[in-house]
């Protein structure tokens, strides 16, 4: 085996690991696994015979082209779900079958890593995200982190402060019990596909917030509130009738198929027993990327 063949050998076993750093760093699958080969052409034009971490060290040269990345979109908005037209933005769902997440699909959704986390992560200004996600996520040290951002591990440790303290205010634990979780997504499409507005507000939180996005071909949604979101019940119910049980990061969620397509993906939030957060995919160009046969519907 020639010295390159051996690196490139090495480089995938950690190859899982970078693609679930830069899931979490750009919120897109495709850019993520655009950073990952960005990873590769730099491992490949280095000289790392004295890195005796090599985990560590592709971990914060992702982190560096993750960064780029996220710096290169331009200056962060203050509401990065919705763009200047109105039009809402969701991260990439990571969907799985029922019977639980791919192996190739594990690591990206590891640590409760669900979409309501995603969605604040996407409020994060670059520098912040890259030191929440690379310490709290990944237990990278500060003193790693700092060269990447040209700060001091002490300025480091503030921003990533700052983001627990964001995170852990706009995505608070999550009910864990799978099964519990799964009765509520049940219950919400029983009541769906049977238009019963009150069966709705009942497994809705009344502070409930539902967005859709519908990417560039289709209108986005937002709707706040139980009575609100519940008052598009027709809306539902389409998605409800075509609906199979799937698992979208790792929590129970529902993708619609119609002809042998996907057309929808619906991600819930539940805390207590209710839902506090629909998310819904209905973005022709992404939901085609989604593999029909792998998710056993």
């Amino acid at each position: 085996m020639s010295e390159k063949e051996l690196l490139a050998q090495r480089f995938e076993e950690h190859r899982s690991h970078l693609r679930a750093v830069a899931y979490r760093m750009l919120g897109s699958l495709n850019e993520a696994d655009d950073a990952v080969q960005e990873t590769w052409l730099k491992l490949s034009r280095s000289d790392v015979s004295e890195v005796r971490n090599l985990g560590g060290w592709l971990t914060t040269v992702a982190g560096r082209v993750c960064l780029d990345m996220l710096r290169s979109r331009g200056s962060r908005r203050e509401e990065p779900l919705e763009d200047q037209d109105g039009v809402i933005r969701l991260p990439d769902p990571v969907v799985s079958g029922p019977g639980g997440v791919d192996p190739e699909q594990e690591m990206l959704v590891a640590d409760s890593v669900g979409i309501a986390l995603m969605i604040v992560l996407q409020t994060l200004a670059p520098a912040e995200r890259l030191a929440f996600v690379l310490h709290d996520l990944f237990s990278v040290p500060f003193d790693e982190i700092a060269p990447i951002l040209g700060r001091t591990p002490a300025s480091t440790r503030q921003l990533a402060s700052r983001a627990r303290r964001r995170v852990e205010g706009a995505a608070p634990a999550a009910d864990t019990d799978l099964a519990r979780r799964r009765e509520v997504v049940d219950a919400f499409l029983t009541a769906s596909r049977g238009g019963d507005f009150d069966a709705l507000l009942a497994v809705l939180d009344p502070d409930v917030v539902a967005r859709s996005d519908g990417g560039t071909l289709r209108p986005s949604l937002l709707r706040r509130g139980a009575a609100d979101v519940a008052s598009q019940a027709i809306t539902f119910a389409r998605f409800a009738e075509a609906g199979h049980a799937v698992l979208v990061n790792g929590s129970p969620g529902v993708v619609a198929i119609a002809e042998g397509r996907v057309v929808s993906v619906m991600a819930f939030t539940i805390r207590g027993g209710r839902i506090t957060a629909l998310d819904i995919l209905t973005d022709p160009e992404r939901l085609a990327r989604i593999d029909v046969g792998a998710l056993g519907a």
